[in-house]
C-alpha cells in the first residue's frame, strides 16, 4: 500500500487529549473506558491513550499514526485496529498480553521480522494484515510465501487475513487455495490440455414421443379390474358391519327389560 499523502494542516499532528477521549468515550475517568473508536481523525500521537488502562477494544484505523508506544501499557486490551496507519513496527504491542485480534492492514510492514514481537503473546488467534474488500495491504504480503512464513513466526494464529488456518474449517480454506491454485495458467512449458469431451453419447437428452404398449395396455386393465374388485369387496364389508351393528342394538334393547 502506498503510503497516505498529507492532508492540509496534518504537519502539526493531531493528538490524543483527554478531552477527546472522554467525548468519544462518555466516561468520566480515563481508566474506566472499555471500547474507544478514533477511526479516521488524522490522529499523528496517541498521546495520554495510555492511561486508559481497562481499554479492551480500541479502533484507531484510518489515522496517520507511526508509532503505537503508548499502547504498551494497555494489558487489557484484547481487540486493536490499526488499519490503514503509517506503521512501521507494531514492538510496543508485546506488553499488550491479552491481545487475541490484530487488524494491521494498509501499514508499511515490510519484513515477517517486524512482526517477531508479536510471537509472545499466547492468545493473539487472529491477524490481518490484507484485505482485499478495503484493497488495503503491507509490502510483506506481497512475498508468495507469505502466509506459511507468518504462521511458521506465529503457529499460535487460527485466522490469518479472514482465512482459517488451523482448527475447524482450515481444511475447507486449504481445499479454496489449492483450488485457486491449480486454476492459475502456467507460465511454465507443459503438456497441452485435452480438448473436452462429451460426458454421453449425442442424443442422450433428446426426448422421444412416447409409444403405445400392448403390454402397457393391459397392465392398466389388469389394474382397473383389481381395482374394481378392492370397490366392491369394501362395499361388501360395510354391509356386514351395518347389519353387525343393527344385531348388537337390538340385543342390548332386549337384556335392559332383563332384572
Amino acid at each position: 500500500m502506498e503510503p497516505q499523502a498529507e492532508k492540509p494542516g496534518e504537519a502539526e499532528g493531531v493528538r490524543v487529549t483527554p478531552q477527546l477521549l472522554k467525548s468519544r468515550s462518555g466516561e468520566f475517568a480515563l481508566d474506566s473506558i472499555l471500547l474507544l473508536k478514533l477511526p479516521g481523525l488524522g490522529l499523528m500521537d496517541l498521546g495520554c491513550l495510555g492511561a486508559c488502562l481497562g481499554l479492551e477494544w480500541l479502533d484507531l484505523s484510518g489515522n496517520a499514526l507511526t508509532q503505537l508506544g503508548p499502547l504498551a501499557s494497555l494489558r487489557q486490551l484484547a481487540v486493536l485496529s490499526v488499519a490503514n496507519n503509517r506503521l512501521t513496527g507494531l514492538e510496543p504491542l508485546a506488553a499488550c498480553e491479552n491481545l487475541q485480534n490484530l487488524n494491521a492492514a494498509g501499514n508499511l510492514l515490510a519484513t515477517p521480522g517486524q512482526l517477531q514481537c508479536l510471537a509472545g503473546l499466547r492468545g493473539l488467534e487472529h491477524l490481518r494484515l490484507r484485505d482485499p474488500l478495503a484493497r488495503l495491504s503491507n509490502p510483506l504480503c506481497a512475498s508468495p510465501s507469505y502466509g506459511a512464513v507468518v504462521q511458521e513466526l506465529l503457529p499460535g494464529l487460527k485466522v490469518i487475513d479472514g482465512e482459517r488456518v488451523t482448527g475447524r474449517g482450515s481444511e475447507f480454506y486449504q481445499l479454496c487455495r489449492d483450488l485457486d491454485h491449480s486454476l492459475r495458467p502456467s507460465s511454465s512449458p507443459g503438456p497441452s490440455l485435452a480438448e473436452a469431451q462429451p460426458w454421453v453419447e449425442p442424443g442422450y437428452w433428446e426426448i422421444w414421443p412416447t409409444r403405445s404398449s400392448s403390454i402397457l395396455q393391459e397392465a392398466c386393465r389388469q389394474f382397473q379390474d383389481t381395482l374394481q374388485e378392492c370397490h366392491e369387496l369394501d362395499r361388501q364389508a360395510q354391509d356386514c358391519l351395518v347389519q353387525a351393528q343393527q344385531a348388537l342394538s337390538s340385543a342390548g334393547t332386549t337384556s335392559s327389560f332383563v332384572f
